[in-house]
């Protein structure tokens, strides 16, 4: 099953990662808003890399799903 496939059924199956995926989604936006400043006060700064931070750690947990789901649902 492909990693896409996997993240389909996921997020029908699961509510924890619809959440996150939708939480990463919001935060990819929000960083992709502030990439357009050309400049960034330093606070901004600060909450730029805390958002970055934050989407990381999503990531990294929905990764965790996708790796708990193959081992479930082993290939061929």
């Amino acid at each position: 099953m492909k990693e896409q496939e996997i993240i389909e059924s996921l997020k029908k199956e699961n509510e924890e990662f619809k959440k996150l995926l939708e939480e990463h989604h919001d935060l990819d936006a929000t960083l992709a808003e502030m990439d357009k400043k050309v400049y960034l006060t330093p606070e901004e700064e600060i909450e730029r890399k805390k958002l970055q931070k934050l989407k990381l750690a999503k990531k990294d947990k929905m990764a965790e799903f996708i790796r708990d789901f193959r081992k479930g649902n082993p290939v061929g």
